[in-house]
């Protein structure tokens, strides 16, 4: 008896075993599934049946497809025309080597009519990114993983929900995990999913900010259930106020680069304009003549020796000053010395020499822009919240308050800058204190136009060089020197910076003509009221 109810057992136990095996056969059939028909069924499909394939081959979650899918963005998966076998084809003279898209193992060469191109539109380039980044969040290396969650980000799909999930769980790194939470958010958003995952991936995509966060919502307010709308237009509202705040600060900061820009090209007209009461229409060429000598310094480099490259600015800086410098002596000792006191004709005599400089580099190097290239360190841009600084504008800055504390020290330090000062505030006293006023003048002439010539290095970097350069800064750096005070050095500052900021603001609403218009009515009915500018200087050879 009891060797019949053991028997009994092991007989349920048995056909329960069997049962459950019957069960689970199917479930590991799948997960084990070979994803090869997945990627031959490529070959007779059209484009929205291969759009399914690319999600039942992202489901996978087989890292072996990336290869292939690779091929595919770049145009290079084929199928051959005999068995309709898909591979991956590598161009070898008047055939293609075939390579299994999933073990990479050589498959033989066919003839070019033997294989037939799989065609691929912006839709499945969409399909293809996006599944490659499903696939490869499951990578060994970290920076595959926050890549592969950037582009999910970009390209989301809710065929990769499951893998991005499965990702999450097994992550550890704190920035990719957040990466891919993000991920997860703008991908479910389009799922089946509860409406309470859908309201927790909204404040997600909210707390992201930026434009980008702003398109994936505006996209799907149109297909979302209406009782998610409230939450929806509340994310799309506190994105849209904190991006204004974002674009504010942008066009403070783009204002303060062109600040900089007007500060370089203005500064040393300050100190003559200041010092000598000459109206230097030449001094855009200055600027124009150090872009000049960058380009000939770099031109140097590239043929001679290229591996000092990224030195060529820091080379450039002193040939410039020397450059602009000595053109400058030559004349204020050649021309203007001789036209004090006379206005009108050096504005005309600056003019014409402006005139002959810029036809000489024109017969020289050509009316075309010359090109100037940028150093390693200076090229690129980081984010900094939803705004973006450029690296070649936050080192001009930093080059142009540089200069000015320099110019600065060596105004109130040296014995030259005192003789200047002095020179400007009273030129009849300081002569019969015994200051040569004459070579005064001729340094101080030669020093604006070096400073000039330093302004065309930076300025190289950020605009075009070509005969017309200088031409493009000679009026703002008239209006900066004017609204700021003529001779002195913080009122040139304080100009440039505010009218590159007020010119950042009123450009984006009136546009960049009416802009520049409405700058110049400003500074007109400023100095009706202080005709001094903002920063006067003082004294009684000044007031009289």
């Amino acid at each position: 008896m009891t060797r019949k109810i053991a028997f009994r057992l092991l007989q349920s136990l048995c056909i329960l075993l069997c049962l459950t095996c019957s069960f689970s056969a199917p479930s590991l059939a799948q997960s084990g599934s070979d994803p090869k028909p997945l990627i031959d069924a490529l070959a007779k499909a059209d484009f929205s049946e291969t759009e399914v394939l690319l999600g039942k081959l992202a489901a996978t979650g087989d890292t072996r497809l990336v290869p292939a899918l690779e091929a595919f963005n770049a145009g290079d998966l084929y199928f051959r025309k005999a068995d309709s076998l898909v591979f991956i084809g590598e161009a070898a003279g008047s055939s293609y080597e075939l390579i299994d898209p999933l073990t990479g193992a050589s498959a033989g060469q066919a003839p070019k009519n033997a294989v037939t191109k799989i065609k691929i539109n912006n839709t499945l380039r969409r399909a293809i990114r996006s599944a490659l980044g499903g696939l490869t969040l499951l990578s060994p290396d970290r920076s595959v993983r926050l890549q592969a969650a950037d582009a999910l980000l970009r390209s989301p799909s809710p065929e990769n929900l499951d893998l991005v999930e499965t990702a999450l769980a097994k992550e550890s790194d704190a920035e990719v995990k957040a990466r891919m939470e993000e991920a997860r958010a703008v991908s479910l958003l389009p799922s089946d999913r509860s409406l309470d995952e859908k309201r927790a991936a909204i404040q997600t995509i909210k707390s992201l900010g930026g434009r980008n966060a702003l398109g994936i919502l505006n996209t799907v307010a149109g297909t979302i259930d209406p009782s998610l709308k409230p939450d929806l237009d509340a994310a799309v509202s506190a994105i849209q106020s904190e991006q204004q705040l974002w674009d504010m600060a942008q066009n403070v900061w783009y204002g303060l680069s062109l600040g900089s820009v007007l500060l370089l090209a203005g500064i040393g007209l300050a100190i003559t304009f200041g010092v000598m009461g000459i109206i230097n229409m030449a001094h855009g060429e200055m600027v124009m003549l150090g872009a000049y000598s960058t380009f000939v310094v770099q031109d140097v480099i590239r043929d001679h020796m290229p591996s000092l490259f990224n030195w060529s600015l820091a080379i450039a800086l002193p040939v410039a000053f020397l450059v602009t410098g000595a053109v400058g002596f030559v004349i204020e000792r050649g021309i203007i010395r001789f036209l004090y006191g006379r206005p009108l004709e050096t504005l005309l005599a600056t003019w014409g020499v402006s005139l002959i400089l810029q036809q000489t580099i024109r017969s020289i190097f050509g009316p075309t822009n010359q090109e100037v290239g940028n150093p390693s360190w200076m090229s690129g841009s980081f984010p900094v919240g939803g705004m973006t600084i450029t690296w070649n504008r936050m080192w001009i800055i930093v080059f142009s308050l540089t200069i000015f504390f320099a110019l600065l020290a060596l105004m109130k330090k040296s014995s030259y800058g005192l003789s200047m000062r002095a020179v400007t505030q009273n030129r009849r006293m300081a002569s019969s204190m015994g200051i040569k006023t004459p070579w005064v003048d001729a340094l101080t002439f030669a020093l604006g136009s070096g400073i000039a010539g330093i302004a065309g290095v930076a300025l190289s970097q950020i605009d075009n060089v070509s005969p017309n350069l200088g031409q493009s800064y000679i009026i703002d750096s008239f209006m900066v020197v004017v609204f700021g005070g003529v001779g002195n050095l913080w009122g040139t500052l304080v100009g440039a910076l505010s009218l590159g900021v007020l010119n950042k603001f009123l450009e984006p609403s009136v546009g960049a003509v009416l802009g520049k218009i409405l700058v110049l009515v400003l500074i007109i009915l400023f100095i009706q009221k202080r005709p001094r500018g903002l920063f006067a200087l003082k004294g009684r050879a000044v007031e009289a």
